[in-house]
């Protein structure tokens, strides 16, 4: 959206950025994937989409249609967005609704609010608009980032508890790298004054902190030491926050000059609050199975609503490995078995679900998994590099 060209360094080769960059194609906006994939050349247009019409394919990449919906809606123009079978399932409602209040001709077209989503409206013109922040804070930062498409400025009033709210402070601070600046109130209100517009830059993107968590939780389990290398306590990243719940759980975590260090095993359960860091969930549960006493997690429920129900089916899985699980609205609690039995996991098509699994079978023989390459949507070598890390 900014008016030149930007490069964008340390991309994530995946199955989301295909689709997100598959879809700016569509709408007329020249990628050059460089590097592998690593880096990124794109060709802003200005704030003006070139193509005013599109029919557009997000696979399971919630991001690319929340981020998406809510800059075309801005923009104004004659689009429809979907994805596969679980994507018409998960919930863009609170979005839709969002902007509707601001004008935009919008409709959702399976029930529940969930996608495919039609948009045929000109650009918007009004200003002010609320949000419901429970289910995702992706739909808080998708209207933050169209925003400078708009002609009017956007207030927006944020009306209950936003959860993974660190994500919506990264998409604040990657604006404002880009030339735009949000006021924000707390975490009630957002604000951005009329008339800005985004500049190219270059940019240099953080490591995966959620994809760190796996290679942690790996020391937290098999003992030993980790180094994650390109990450530290500043990070952008809400889930650079998993470090402090392995430390609870008994693991000695360090600061390093080039990353931070994780040196198990992890030694007793917790009770933690994981809104903030809810991605990061499915990997603590593994790591509760390996302690002593329960871990009980707590403020996910929106997790019910991602790739599959990371709440219900994690809780399954888990009963196959032998632990006793408590499944709440929120969130779970963990009683580790005294001895992990042998079992194949479904992995729903979730990514987290196979990366996360995939590290009981560090200490248990007998471990399968099915369907290991949905890993491909965010981290498409995962297995090769816990190869690398474990060294078999």
């Amino acid at each position: 959206m900014a008016n030149g060209e930007s490069e964008l360094r340390g991309a994530l080769v995946s199955d989301d950025t295909r689709v997100m960059v598959e879809a700016l194609g569509e709408l007329g906006i020249e990628v050059q994937v460089l590097d592998g994939g690593v880096t990124l050349k794109v060709q802003g247009c200005g704030g003006v989409i070139p193509n005013r019409s599109a029919q557009l394919a997000v696979g399971n990449s919630g991001t690319t249609i929340r981020f998406l919906t809510a800059a075309l809606a801005m923009a104004g123009g004659c689009y429809r967005l979907d994805g596969v079978t679980r994507m018409r399932e998960r919930p863009i409602g609170p979005l839709v609704e969002s902007l509707k209040k601001l004008g935009v001709k919008i409709a959702t077209e399976s029930p529940g609010g969930c996608p495919p989503v039609s948009i045929d409206s000109p650009r918007v013109t009004q200003c002010r608009t609320e949000i419901a922040g429970d289910v995702s804070s992706q739909y808080l930062s998708g209207l933050l980032l169209g925003a400078p498409l708009a002609s009017s400025g956007l207030q927006i009033t944020i009306t209950n508890q936003c959860v993974s709210w660190p994500y919506v402070e990264m998409t604040c601070h990657v604006m404002e790298s880009f030339g735009v600046s949000v006021n924000l109130r707390g975490k009630e209100e957002a604000e951005l004054a009329v008339d800005q517009k985004y500049a190219p830059c270059n940019y240099a993107i953080e490591p995966d902190a959620s994809a760190a968590s796996y290679f942690w939780a790996v020391a937290a389990i098999c003992g030993g030491t980790i180094l994650v290398d390109g990450l530290n306590r500043d990070s952008l990243q809400g889930d650079i926050r998993f470090v402090e719940a392995l430390a609870e759980m008994g693991c000695q975590v360090n600061d390093h000059a080039n990353g931070i260090s994780v040196t198990g095993p992890a030694r007793q359960g917790v009770k933690i609050d994981m809104a903030d860091i809810s991605d990061t969930a499915q990997t603590l549960a593994i790591v509760a199975l390996f302690v002593e006493g329960p871990t009980h997690i707590t403020g996910v429920a929106h997790n019910r609503v991602k790739e599959t129900d990371r709440i219900g089916n994690l809780a399954i899985e888990l009963r196959k490995l032998g632990a006793e699980v408590d499944e709440q609205d929120d969130g779970l609690i963990i009683h580790p078995p005294t001895r992990i039995e042998p079992a194949t996991i479904e992995t729903y098509r979730d990514h987290r679900m196979a990366m996360s699994f995939a590290l009981v079978g560090l200490k248990q023989q007998g471990i399968r998994l099915l369907d290991p390459g949905c890993v491909d949507k965010t981290f498409p070598d995962y297995f090769q590099t816990l190869t690398s890390v474990v060294g078999h």
